[in-house]
């Protein structure tokens, strides 16, 4: 699924939401748990070196899981970008940070200068692109992240078994207008990255525990992970080298 694809099915998803749900459309559109998994996130980015003072790029920030709970961390820059335009009124709203920028984009780009940022993250972004478009998006962090910078991206897998479900959905819902969940394998990553003249620094299994957590995270199912967290999709970590 190419990026105008994505933005026009994921429109139309996020407005049947609106009207099946309206309290809580916009945080079911980026998927279940949404005051977890923004925690997740939040103490995966700080683990991999995200300093209260540095610069985020929160590519596919939709409506704000991610930068709600960053808030309370970082002082620093932040930009948040969707193809969305009701996620992203919904991430300023709900944030409340003047200081912070939230865009709409219409094509894989990153809104800003060469060498800015200290940190690009994509937390199901790549889950839902074409390879190519994948690819591109990683061709634009490499061009605004800092030498040192870190790009940090959620990905599905066929080598962890928890994702097998997802492809299964995938399979039984062909035609469906929900946006297809794309997979993604380990050697095209290293591929991706040697040609980008990015080093791969880590690449964490979906479905084990490898967020060091500084509090417990409660779930909407009632449990709560504590000590180490994972995210359910895994994770791969680049560094931009020179």
């Amino acid at each position: 699924m190419n990026i105008q694809d994505l933005r026009s099915s994921y429109q139309d998803f996020v407005k049947g939401l609106q009207r099946r749900n309206p309290t809580k459309g916009m945080e079911i559109a980026v998927g279940g748990e949404f005051e977890a998994i923004g925690i997740l996130e939040r103490e995966l980015l700080i683990q991999q070196g995200l300093q209260p003072t540095g610069y985020l790029i929160d590519v596919g920030c939709g409506s704000g899981r991610l930068a709600k709970p960053l808030a309370e961390f970082l002082h620093g820059r932040y930009l948040g970008t969707d193809v969305v335009p009701e996620l992203i009124d919904h991430a300023r709203a709900l944030v409340q940070r003047p200081d912070w920028r939230f865009e709409v984009i219409d094509a894989i780009t990153i809104p800003e200068r060469d060498a800015a940022a200290d940190m690009v993250c994509f937390f199901s972004v790549f889950t839902h692109l074409l390879h190519e478009d994948s690819y591109r998006y990683l061709v634009e962090a490499r061009r605004v992240l800092k030498p040192g910078g870190r790009v940090v991206f959620s990905f599905l897998e066929f080598k962890v078994p928890t994702h097998w479900s997802v492809f299964a959905n995938n399979v039984s819902r062909a035609g469906s207008e929900r946006p297809l969940d794309m997979f993604l394998s380990r050697d095209a990553i290293t591929v991706w990255a040697e040609h980008l003249q990015l080093r791969v620094d880590a690449v964490y299994d979906g479905h084990l525990p490898h967020i060091a957590l500084r509090t417990p995270v409660p779930m909407e199912d009632g449990t709560v992970q504590s000590g180490m967290g994972r995210l359910g999709q895994s994770v791969a970590v680049l560094v931009k080298t020179q």
